[in-house]
């Protein structure tokens, strides 16, 4: 027993440490290339310049862009994530029958299993042409039918992750509510969503971190235009697609241009890793509040 112990403890220190050289090797990747890219480019005109043009002519190199096609995006998918994801963790939790949540919930997580590029031709093929019938100025590549495709992509990230926590929460507080007098919607609302928000809350960061580093989906539905706007019916470019349009292309390994997707990586990774760390805070400090 101790000598397989010991085995199964080198295997788990081996994996912890695997992970860690990943990830400093990731880093490294990116901040060697985006170092060669910010001699070359100010890091003033990579911040404010308004246009993102690196592979034209007339060389622009504003990040503004794509990172607004980034936060559109995302923003329309939590927008059609949130309210549905939350009302099916609270349906599952405080009003479904045991056989229903047993069979809703694996029909959830088939969302989950369904490869992104069949969520990207769906939003092309089906979404976009529903939505163009309701909105003719609709353009056939667009934020607005990406953003909704996404928000149904992470559905069951936001329902299942809430509905873990509220099913978390204290029988006691429910039991209370109802010695109250409380109905089984305002129990619901006001006593359970409420003590389970911390779980809630990073469920929907967890969420937006998923949206923000999406690449299919926004690559086939949203275009490729780059441009500094909020408009969801034009076509945008976010930060993924465009990493995957110079890696495809014809660009010049080691070129300038080719650089730009470090320095795009880069700040897609500050965005993902700072949402990531906002969630584990949040969580951190809860568990202290109520420990």
């Amino acid at each position: 027993m101790r000598v397989s112990e010991k085995i199964i403890e080198g295997l788990l220190w081996l994996s912890a440490v695997i992970t860690v050289l990943v990830t400093i090797g990731i880093i490294w990747v990116l901040l060697s290339e985006s170092i060669g890219f910010f001699r070359q480019v100010s890091i003033v005109e990579f911040l404010t310049e308004k246009e993102w043009t690196p592979l034209f002519a007339n060389k622009k190199f504003g990040i503004m862009p794509l990172v607004a096609g980034t936060l559109l995006t995302t923003l329309i998918a939590i927008a059609v994530a949130l309210p549905l994801g939350l009302t099916i963790a609270i349906y599952l939790n405080e009003y479904a029958h045991a056989r229903m949540r047993q069979i809703v919930k694996p029909l959830l997580e088939v969302l989950a299993t369904i490869p992104t590029v069949v969520y990207g031709f769906f939003a092309l093929t089906v979404v976009t042409p529903f939505l163009q019938q309701i909105i003719p100025g609709m353009a056939g590549f667009n934020a607005l039918s990406a953003g909704i495709v996404m928000g149904i992509m992470i559905i069951p990230m936001i329902s299942s992750l809430s509905e873990d926590a509220i099913s978390s929460v204290p029988r006691s507080l429910r039991e209370a509510a109802y010695g109250m007098g409380s109905t089984r919607l305002q129990t619901s609302f006001g006593v359970m969503v409420p003590a389970a928000s911390s779980g809630i809350i990073v469920s929907v960061i967890l969420a937006i971190s998923r949206a923000v580093g999406e690449t299919m989906i926004v690559a086939i539905a949203a275009g490729q235009q780059p441009r500094l706007t909020m408009n969801p019916l034009v076509p945008i470019e976010t930060i993924t697609t465009y990493i995957v349009q110079v890696s495809m292309g014809d660009v010049p390994q080691g070129s300038l241009e080719y650089k730009t997707i470090f320095a795009a990586g880069i700040t897609l990774f500050i965005f993902t890793f700072a949402l990531n760390n906002l969630s584990f805070w949040i969580k951190k400090k809860y568990q202290e509040k109520y420990d």
